[in-house]
């Protein structure tokens, strides 16, 4: 089977937005031993899009669109494939009662246009969109290629597209089975290192089958199986998962789309019931920050500080100004210091510290060199020492990062590792 993806949007046209959608798409629709063999950007406009559907076509068995289906008047998508293959729209009323009670909710002032994005095709599937409001539809036409559309946010479609998608087209193209999928999440090790690592294992795949992909400073991997019951498909993850682990291990954190390692190292703290606080002068309140997404952190975390200067950092902390002074600010002795300091003000079980350069350079340091320290319950404080890249906020989100990951492997006995 043959499928064409169009991805809609001016802004992939300009250049304004990298499609990092298309290919996710394909990786996934070769689970299902859909091939793709031609992808197609055009942007907002009836025309044109008209035109990319016709010659899709024409050599498709299922077209797939991302994007436009949102409440602007650039957002033609559903509009346009409706007409092409002769269906009318229709509300959803799930998704338009999620519309309605998000402005309700929020007591924002509703547009007509936002119920737009509850209309899908008549005869077709609506498909839930879990992380926002335009419904998706699958539509099999008996005149011509069946039609998938999909959202453009990255965060919408990947939900989409896994969880409903793709067990529908399981359902329609396949003549038995089940279809399952588990994602593995690793922090510390990058996609190239890891696919590196792992190359014997997905050069020589056939089922179940290893899609990596990249996230914000950490890589998933994404196990998906075809077997003729669930337990079987299970059971060839399991043997692949194995292998992986046995290659990568290390740098396994968890499960899931939607888990993160923040939430990782909150539900350690709090199912340890480990309390925690920290001291942050390059990250200037980006881990607490960050920690203070987590769903009942307040129950282990009563506050931190932010002392950027080397003032703050001995009037708050208590750092031996002589310490400031023989090592520098970015230091391990610093970090331990500070790391200290916080533990004993805050009467933590857990106290992080973050002292570094996030830009430019300071004492001699280049950007990306972080210290980071951690002292935990009555053992010796340690500081570990990190180096990053050039890019500011990227070095304080990886601090941030490390930081967390520093925090489990401490909790669970783990040994550190070097990034890669």
């Amino acid at each position: 089977m043959q499928a064409e993806i169009i991805a809609v949007g001016t802004e992939i046209l300009l250049g304004q937005i990298t499609d990092t959608n298309s290919p996710l798409v394909a990786r996934l629709l070769a689970t299902l031993d859909i091939d793709t063999y031609y992808q197609t950007v055009v942007g907002d406009n009836r025309e044109r899009l008209l035109s990319a559907l016709e010659i899709a076509s024409e050599r498709a068995d299922l077209i797939i669109t991302i994007g436009g289906l949102g409440p602007t008047p650039d957002d033609l998508t559903k509009q346009t494939v409706s007409e092409f293959v002769k269906q009318t729209l229709i509300e959803d009323q799930p998704a338009l009662d999620k519309i309605l009670d998000y402005h309700q909710r929020t007591q924002r002032p509703m547009s007509i246009n936002n119920r737009l994005q509850a209309l899908y095709m008549a005869d077709g599937q609506p498909l839930l969109n879990e992380t926002g409001f335009a419904v998706g539809c699958f539509y099999q036409n008996p005149n011509g290629p069946d039609v998938l559309l999909l959202p453009g946010p990255p965060w919408e479609l990947e939900p989409m597209l896994v969880k409903h998608a793709l067990p529908v087209l399981a359902e329609n193209y396949q003549q038995s089975g089940v279809l399952f999928s588990r994602v593995l999440r690793f922090y510390g090790i990058g996609e190239s290192r890891l696919v590196t690592q792992l190359a014997n294992l997905i050069e020589n795949q056939t089922n179940p089958t290893v899609a990596p992909y990249a996230k914000a400073h950490e890589v998933t991997l994404r196990i998906t199986a075809q077997a003729k019951t669930t337990d079987a498909a299970i059971k060839l993850i399991d043997e692949m998962e194995a292998d992986i682990m046995a290659e990568v291990g290390d740098y396994f954190y968890g499960y899931g789309d939607d888990f993160s390692l923040e939430e990782c190292v909150g539900d350690l703290l709090i199912n340890s019931n480990l309390h925690i606080t920290a001291a942050e002068s390059m990250t200037s309140g980006l881990f607490q920050s960050t920690l203070g997404k987590v769903a009942g952190i307040s129950q282990v975390f009563d506050g931190g500080l932010v002392t950027y200067s080397p003032a703050t950092k001995i009037a708050l902390l208590d750092v031996d100004p002589e310490v400031i002074e023989e090592h520098g600010v970015v230091s391990e002795a610093t970090a331990c210091a500070m790391a200290v300091g916080a533990q004993k003000k805050l009467g933590a079980d857990i106290a992080i510290s973050f002292t570094g350069v996030a830009s430019g350079e300071l004492e001699g340091h280049e950007a990306g060199t972080v210290w980071i320290g951690i002292a935990f319950e009555d053992d010796p404080v340690q500081a570990f020492l990190y180096h990053f890249g050039t890019e500011r906020q990227k070095n304080r989100e990886r601090a941030v990062m490390a930081g967390l990951d520093l925090i489990r492997r401490t909790i669970l006995g783990l040994p550190s590792v070097e990034y890669k």
